[in-house]
């Protein structure tokens, strides 16, 4: 996939982080800074130094599903973690003036450090953005027709989602992809994701959940299928519609 076709799927649907115009953290911190609004275009494009966008909404506001305090961290201290560290992996090195987009697609010929880190800012940016406060519900329309033909209905694509996520051995991320126009559920370890050319499973990402411990531990402890569960409820049917439209183009 080149920049080009991938700015006209994936980045297509790709919408502000706006509408929250500082992030206020503190726990045992003071992190308070006032953050940029990115779109995950802008950030997939950009070169070093590489930024923390600001979340498009407040931390608190997908509770009771995932907690205020899990969210602060892990978006203040683990995304924001990862923006650091690739700053630091690629300064010095001609690997300052290559876009996190080409960091990606060429992630097998990275170091270790820029290939984990690059794949952490930008898994976590489409992350937040396929949740919302007013999430949950059922897709419509033509995602909805295609997941019922490819799943046999959307509680058995919810099962087949949720075991891609339960299975993943340690670390990482479900996915639900398309590839060569057709719905595919995969997963990655630690912070690849399907846009790499590492991935067993390539295409374009249209869902995506996070099952790291860091994303549910506090209120989940281990249940990570109860946590999979509660995502459903704040799942971004319109944004992720929008992922799978502009997908098939």
């Amino acid at each position: 996939m080149n920049r080009k076709n991938f700015l006209q799927t994936t980045l297509a649907s790709a919408f502000a982080l706006s509408g929250f115009d500082s992030f206020s953290f503190s726990f045992r911190s003071s992190y308070n800074n006032k953050l940029p609004k990115l779109s995950l275009e802008q950030i997939t494009l950009e070169s070093a130094p590489f930024s923390l966008g600001a979340l498009p909404y407040t931390p608190e506001s997908l509770e009771p599903n995932i907690d205020k305090l899990t969210m602060e961290i892990h978006h203040g201290r683990h995304h924001k973690a990862y923006v650091d560290n690739l700053n630091k992996a690629v300064a010095g090195t001609p690997l300052e003036k290559v876009s996190l987009w080409d960091l990606l697609k060429d992630a097998s010929k990275q170091p270790a450090a820029v290939r984990n880190n690059a794949g952490g800012h930008w898994n976590h940016t489409f992350f937040w953005n396929v949740m919302s406060p007013k999430g949950g519900g059922s897709p419509k329309g033509a995602l909805l027709e295609d997941i019922n033909k490819t799943y046999g209905s959307l509680d058995k694509f919810k099962e087949d989602f949720a075991k891609a996520g339960t299975t993943r051995f340690g670390s990482g991320w479900a996915w639900l992809i398309v590839q060569d126009k057709k719905l595919v559920i995969t997963s990655t370890p630690n912070q690849d994701n399907p846009l790499m050319d590492v991935a067993e499973k390539k295409g374009t990402p249209v869902l995506a959940l996070d099952v790291w411990e860091h994303a549910y531990y506090l209120k989940y402890q281990n249940k990570r299928a109860d946590y999979i569960s509660a995502f459903w409820n704040v799942v971004n049917w319109d944004a992720v519609s929008k992922n799978y439209e502009n997908a098939l183009k």
